[in-house]
Parts: C-alpha cells; sequence; structure tokens
C-alpha cells in the first residue's frame, strides 16, 4: 500500500525513483521503506544511511526496500490527514 492513500504496490523490487502511485505519491520514498522509523536518528533505521531531506519525496538511497506490509491494502494517512485539515480550517475561521 501507498503510505499516503493506503493502495497496495503491486510493482517489483527494485523500484525506481520516479515510479509513483496511483494518488501521485513516490514509491520508493522514506515513508514506504522498511526502515522508516519515526524518532530515530533522521527518522531512519538503518544507521549505514545518509540523511534523506524530504521523507515523502523520491530519493536515490541505497538502503531502500520496500515495507512488506505496502503490499496489502490499508486506509493509508490520507484520511487523518484530511482530518487535521479540516480542524485547521475551523480554527483559523475562528480568527476570521
Amino acid at each position: 500500500m501507498c503510505w499516503y492513500c493506503g493502495s497496495p504496490v503491486v510493482e517489483n523490487e527494485p523500484l525506481g525513483r520516479s515510479m509513483r502511485c496511483s494518488c501521485g505519491k513516490d514509491l520508493r520514498s522514506c515513508r514506504n521503506c522498511r526502515f522508516y522509523l519515526p524518532g530515530a536518528r533522521g527518522n531512519c533505521g538503518e544507521p549505514n544511511a545518509g540523511e534523506e531531506g524530504d521523507k515523502e519525496r523520491g530519493n536515490f538511497c541505497d538502503w531502500f526496500s520496500l515495507n512488506q506490509k505496502f503490499r496489502s491494502q490499508s486506509a493509508g494517512e490520507q484520511k487523518s490527514r484530511s482530518a487535521a485539515a479540516g480542524a485547521k480550517s475551523a480554527f483559523n475561521d475562528l480568527f476570521k
């Protein structure tokens, strides 16, 4: 599944840097990697990996390996992001 929309990733590895999900998000990104570990140094559990800037964009990391949980369908983070955007909009409406 794509970390964002939850669509399963059906492409075989290695994933190219330019490969995208149907929602438009890069597939070869830190967020789809099995080493992605929020809170670790650089949000990466691989100690030899270099520091990647944007965790949601495609990269050239030599340590990238697709997290196997992304091979199946899930809800993704799109729903939580839209809920957060709605809350932010409601908050901003208070000051208009």
